[in-house]
């Protein structure tokens, strides 16, 4: 039985180190509340300031029970991947094997001598020559000139994009890399070359580009230089046999009623052995643990235990934004005229290497707070301000609003637990 003196010690150690002890059961409510509901079948979350670091896993694998969720419970990423894959192009720049203003032709010449399409919504053919070449800024900061654009759905670049299997989780299966890049070649860009930020398929060129550089694959590059160094043991590009009992069904709900449809299953499934191509704008595989470890890095200047993984000025220049007002306006106006949509995503203002950068305070987090959300119910951040990183993981797709709900909740919640 605890003592009040030793309820008093524990409030007065919670608050020293960040977090109240009614804040993280407010944080506990909040979410259990969801999985209750029967819209969130389970979780895993995790929160850490200081020396604390308290997790929550409610709910099951799948949607009508089975295995409970655990700590070590695998995710399927999604566009979670993007904060912790430029990581390795960070590490390049660090030892100057990539500079930001190279042209990226030597590594990518399949992207020399672009053509830009007079118009968003013109004919693939009916284009000008770019005013310049290609830059590994560009291609490090999603402003190369080519990419996901929700507004132009049903234009013909956006047609060839799909049809060509240029991005993930569609039924034309992404080719392997070399392959890629020839498609990719063939099609001109939306905007000239560092002109306007757009979305995904930067993520998976720097994997690209990562791996000509290195003359290594993309997933053991990061391996390598990331994930063994920060005894990231759980994330890869696919789940080994011998482990996929932990990793979830993956759902994407019937928007009109609900119905909870398996997207993705753990056997025979798409993460079930290694992709043809790794791709760095969703395709990793990872636990809440392995990604705290990645945070907190960051949070400490790009060290961890004691050893160097990134230069302070590598992370300081990823997680800063890079945009300017003119290269953003796009987002800005997706976030401000769609959020009905978006669910409030592309609010947060900046845009850094690979990652959100909160510019101003629209919610409860600060301005400086990085990282990224995923389509499949990810969701990790940092906070340099408070010294916070938060990193929320379901399985549920944004075919209905439920996952980002939770989100927001979350994030809303674990703010008024930060009590000093």
């Amino acid at each position: 039985m605890t003592t009040p003196e030793q309820l008093q010690d524990k409030e007065t150690t919670d608050m020293a180190n960040g977090f109240s002890e009614q804040g993280l059961l407010r944080l506990r409510d909040v979410l259990a509340r969801h999985v209750d509901s029967g819209r969130i079948p389970g979780l895993v979350a995790l929160v850490s300031r200081g020396g604390q670091t308290h997790v929550e896993a409610l709910g099951t694998m799948q949607h009508d029970g089975g295995a409970p969720m655990r700590r070590d419970t695998i995710f399927r990423m999604a566009s979670t991947s993007k904060p912790v894959t430029i990581a390795a192009a960070m590490v390049l720049l660090d030892e100057c094997r990539l500079r930001l203003d190279d042209v990226v032709e030597p590594w990518l010449p399949e992207l020399a001598d672009r053509k830009v399409l007079r118009s968003i919504g013109a004919d693939l053919d009916d284009t000008v020559p770019a005013r310049r070449p290609i830059t590994v800024r560009d291609v490090l900061t999603s402003t190369f000139g080519l990419g996901m654009d929700m507004t132009a759905l049903g234009t013909p670049i956006l047609n060839a994009i799909f049809e060509r299997g240029l991005t993930p989780n569609l039924p034309v299966e992404v080719p392997e890399q070399d392959e890629w890049m020839r498609r990719l070649g063939e099609l001109p860009l939306m905007h000239q070359p560092g002109a306007q930020w757009q979305y995904q398929i930067s993520s998976d060129l720097v994997g690209v580009l990562v791996s000509r550089v290195s003359g290594q694959t993309f997933g053991d590059f990061l391996h390598e230089r990331v994930f063994e160094p920060l005894g990231m043991h759980d994330t890869a590009f696919h789940v080994p046999a011998d482990q996929l009992d932990r990793l979830p069904t993956l759902y994407a709900p019937d928007p009109a009623t609900g119905e909870f449809l398996a997207w993705d299953e753990p056997k025979n499934g798409r993460w079930s052995s290694p992709p043809a191509f790794q791709g760095g704008g969703g395709g990793l595989v990872s636990t809440a643990d392995d990604y705290h470890a990645y945070f907190r890095m960051l949070l400490n200047g790009g060290v961890h235990e004691g050893r160097r993984i990134l230069s302070r000025p590598a992370v300081e220049l990823m997680t800063t934004n890079q945009l300017t007002p003119e290269q953003n306006a796009a987002r800005t106006a997706l976030a401000r005229d769609s959020v009905h949509i978006s669910f409030g995503q592309g609010q947060q203002g900046g845009w850094g290497m690979g990652m959100a950068v909160r510019t101003y305070r629209g919610d409860y987090a600060p301005i400086g707070q990085f990282g990224w959300d995923g389509g499949s119910g990810t969701s990790a951040y940092a906070d340099p301000a408070n010294g916070l990183t938060g990193i929320l993981l379901c399985q549920l797709g944004y075919t209905v609003p439920s996952p980002a709900h939770l989100m927001s909740d979350f994030w809303t919640t674990l703010y008024q637990a930060v009590d000093d």
